[in-house]
């Protein structure tokens, strides 16, 4: 057996946990809206033609925020085509994803949704093949309260008050030439400032994300953000990150990894925004958008013929996670908490079917992924601060990464309730890991309240229709506190997370 160690220390916070950490994403793509959210022929729909079933799984996953209405989409996207009566929208070709978009759901069916959700809305606008006006149009219908044309116009369609959106992306990867309206750093920098600008005297207190890199491949990476950010750094608030992961030629190893890369590509970022921000003299700190991250085999994707007709929610992209996708998105997800004090926002790209923790069928039952699992826990359990990490692990070779840890852990304290949470990886594919946890820095005793570990012994193990509940995190098998110390065995190639409280709580 392995053996690696963990100090932790209640004074070592790296910042407060951002519950919009715990984003989501829903894009007019494949079946994430259509027979995704919704579907008002399903038996579970309501009122508005939402399924409830969906809806109920959402909020157990613990969703605070949710990215829309793309992505690729957005960027041919006419916020206008889905407002008023539904018999009067118009269907319109998407390039994006070669479709049809038939417009039954717009921006006033979605803010009922994500307020059914418990979720924020974190709105994109097409910066691609429109600009400033289309900004400052759909900012009018949204937010301004009345009296205008476009606000009369959301409430004539229904909604008295305003949705009060404050978090905005200014456009969609515009660093990649498959963007329709792709431009460069240069050109895109100076839209997005005037944007923001525009934005910001309609309403100052908004909080403005630009496009950074669609990710840490693309050739421009690091050079994208500086260029932008000279044009932009003090009329946005975020720069966005897009990264995604795959086992590419069977390389179990590198792939489990991937947080690596993830903590490569912030800390890339955040030098670079830093500098930017020196140059120009400025106090200001720019955070990061990882608004749109996730295990996609954008290989497989990629190797299928483009599809010939124009379909109506075509069924793209609908991935088929097993045992160690759940245990990579785990994985990441502590990357992006030990990253809270830069990383304030993020979204799971994306919700529903397309590359999703949650998968339905027409007319049939919704169920969840085994990514869905990790997301869910960590989004319950991450409370109060984020604490360092001091780790000691032993080591293996990877043919992307080079030398990386056995073992990755992050751990939160919420200081009012005293309670800690440990989330560990164990990345090891042949050998358990016995995990030591020191506490003595803790002002009082803690005892386990919980601790759960996803794994299996078949990797490949996945949660179909047939079979829903086939990969579920299950109570840890070897798990103990004594004194000041937290012992757990880590399953090889498994994730964990453990809950301990003061020893006086009677719960």
């Amino acid at each position: 057996m392995l053996h690696a160690s963990v100090v932790l220390d209640p004074a070592a916070v790296v910042a407060p946990v951002s519950r919009r950490t715990f984003g989501s994403f829903v894009e007019h793509m494949g079946r994430c809206v259509y027979t995704g959210i919704y579907e008002p022929d399903h038996p579970s729909a309501d009122e508005d033609g939402f399924r409830t079933d969906v809806l109920r799984l959402t909020r157990e996953l613990g969703v605070t925020v949710v990215r829309y209405p793309g992505g690729n989409f957005v960027s041919g996207y006419r916020w206008e085509d889905g407002i008023g009566p539904r018999d009067q929208r118009p269907r319109r070709r998407d390039l994006a994803w070669h479709s049809v978009e038939t417009n039954q759901v717009g921006i006033d069916e979605f803010a009922r949704w994500a307020a059914k959700a418990d979720a924020e809305i974190m709105y994109a606008v097409n910066l691609g093949t429109r600009g400033v006006q289309e900004a400052l149009d759909v900012h009018e219908y949204v937010n301004h309260p009345e009296g205008t044309t476009l606000s009369e116009m959301r409430r004539a369609n229904g909604a008295a008050k305003p949705y009060g959106i404050t978090l905005w992306c200014l456009g969609n990867e515009m660093d990649g030439p498959w963007q329709t309206g792709h431009k460069t750093a240069h050109e895109y920098g100076l839209l997005a400032a005037s944007a923001a600008r525009a934005l910001r005297s309609a309403e100052p207190g908004l909080e403005l994300v630009a496009c950074g890199s669609s990710s840490s491949a693309m050739p421009t990476f690091g050079t994208w953000e500086a260029t932008v950010l000279e044009h932009a750094y003090d009329l946005v608030d975020y720069v966005s990150c897009h990264a995604y992961y795959e086992e590419l030629d069977g390389d179990l190893g590198s792939f489990l990894a991937s947080a690596v890369d993830m903590d490569h590509f912030v800390n890339s970022i955040v030098a670079t925004a830093d500098s930017v921000g020196a140059r120009l003299r400025s106090k200001k700190k720019i955070n990061l958008s990882f608004d749109e991250w996730n295990v996609w085999y954008l290989s497989r994707f990629q190797g299928q013929e483009s599809p010939t007709g124009w379909d109506v929610a075509p069924r793209v992209i609908e991935d088929e996670y097993n045992v160690a996708d759940a245990v990579v998105v785990g994985n990441l997800l502590i990357s992006l908490l030990r990253h809270s004090d830069r990383v304030t926002a993020a979204c799971q790209a994306q919700l529903v079917n397309v590359i999703a923790p949650i998968r339905t069928e027409p007319g049939g039952p919704a169920w969840r992924q085994t990514i869905f699992h990790p997301f869910a826990k960590t989004a319950a359990l991450a409370r109060g601060e984020v604490l360092r990490t001091r780790l000691t692990s032993p080591t293996y070779g990877t043919a992307r990464y080079g030398e990386v840890p056995v073992v990755d852990a992050i751990a939160t304290h919420d200081a009012e309730t005293g309670e800690v949470v440990i989330f560990a990886v164990n990345r090891d594919q042949a050998d358990p890991v016995e995990l030591t946890v020191d506490l003595r820095l803790f002002n009082e005793d803690l005892k386990l309240a919980d601790a759960c570990t996803l794994t299996d012994g078949d990797l490949s193990a996945t949660n179909t229709l047939e079979e829903p509940d086939r990969v579920v995190p299950r109570p840890t098998e070897r798990v103990s506190v004594d004194g000041a110390a937290l012992t757990v065995v880590l399953p090889r190639v498994s994730w964990s997370a453990i809950q301990l409280g003061p020893a006086g709580d009677a719960r």
